[in-house]
This record gives structure tokens, C-alpha cells and sequence, in this order.
């Protein structure tokens, strides 16, 4: 089995147990909030590739504006890709991981990389919990149907130019 990618461990045991090798990591998982300028585009990205315009609308009705996400970003999250001019790096490398983890449950090794330089391993662990979350929160409100919301925000069209993937009608 290969060396695992986290120097710490997870805190996964019962009250009064020994954590699963070791016990270095903060189970409050704050760094992504902390050092992303808008962690929310993350699990914008992740309800936006699983389709859940109900999610995705909500979130960006209330903190879209907030997290200082504006039209170019909002439809690039559901159309679009990492390298579209309004992410920065740091934004690129959070659509990146969503993108990855959606398609193959998975980060490579490279972009793991990148991401440790730039976040730290603790907001790697986030971002995967997040990730994780708002797929399965994603499977409820899709499989629920559940009806948008009056106030909820709409998946942006298409892209005309054909820029980027599609990914909503």
C-alpha cells in the first residue's frame, strides 16, 4: 500500500481511544475558510457539476455576492473551467481539486502537490470533506426533486462560444 499523503493523522476514534495514527490533526478543519478568498466556489463548483441547481441556487442567493463571486464567476462555476480568466490561481486550484474529485474521486499527485504549497494539508482534508458533502447533499435535492427556490439563483446558460465544458443546459 502506498505512504499515506497526510504527515498527521485523522482524530477517527471513539472518546478515550487512540486516534488512527497519531493524533496531530485539528478535527475543526477552519484553514480553507482561513486562507481561500472564496471557499464557497468550491462547493459551488461540486453542486454545480452534480447538477443541483437547487443547491447551487441557494448558496449563491445568499453568499454569492458575499464571497464576492460576480457574473463572470458564477458562470464560470457552472459552465466553465480553472482557467478562465476570473479565478486566480488560488481559485483555479479549488475548481481543479472539485473537478478531479467529481470525475474520479481522486486528486493526482501533481495537484496535490500544489494545493499542499498553497493551502496546507489541512485545508486539503476540508476541501475533501466539503466536497464530500455537498455530493451528497447534491444526491438528495436531485434525487428528492426537490422544487427550487423563489429566491434561489438559476444555473447560468450554456456557453455560446463553446469555451469551456458544458456542463448545465
Amino acid at each position: 500500500m502506498p505512504a499515506g499523503r497526510i504527515a498527521g493523522s485523522l482524530p477517527l476514534a471513539a472518546p478515550g481511544e487512540e486516534a488512527l495514527k497519531g493524533d496531530s490533526t485539528d478535527a475543526g478543519l477552519p484553514e480553507l475558510s482561513r486562507r481561500s478568498r472564496r471557499g464557497g466556489e468550491s462547493l459551488d463548483r461540486v453542486t454545480a457539476l452534480s447538477g443541483s441547481e437547487y443547491e447551487w441556487g441557494v448558496h449563491v442567493a445568499f453568499f454569492g455576492k458575499r464571497a464576492g463571486l460576480d457574473a463572470a464567476m458564477l458562470d464560470s462555476l457552472a459552465n466553465g473551467s480553472a482557467d478562465d480568466p476570473c479565478w486566480s490561481f488560488e481559485d483555479g486550484l479549488l475548481i481543479r481539486a472539485c473537478d478531479q474529485l467529481h470525475a474520479g474521486s481522486n486528486i493526482d499527485d501533481p495537484l496535490w502537490a500544489a494545493m499542499t504549497t498553497e493551502f496546507g494539508e489541512m485545508a486539503l482534508i476540508e476541501i475533501l470533506m466539503l466536497a464530500g458533502f455537498y455530493r451528497t447533499v447534491s444526491y438528495l435535492t436531485n434525487a428528492l426533486r426537490l422544487p427550487l427556490e423563489s429566491y434561489g439563483a438559476r444555473f447560468p446558460t450554456r456557453r455560446a462560444s463553446g469555451d469551456g465544458p458544458p456542463l448545465n443546459p
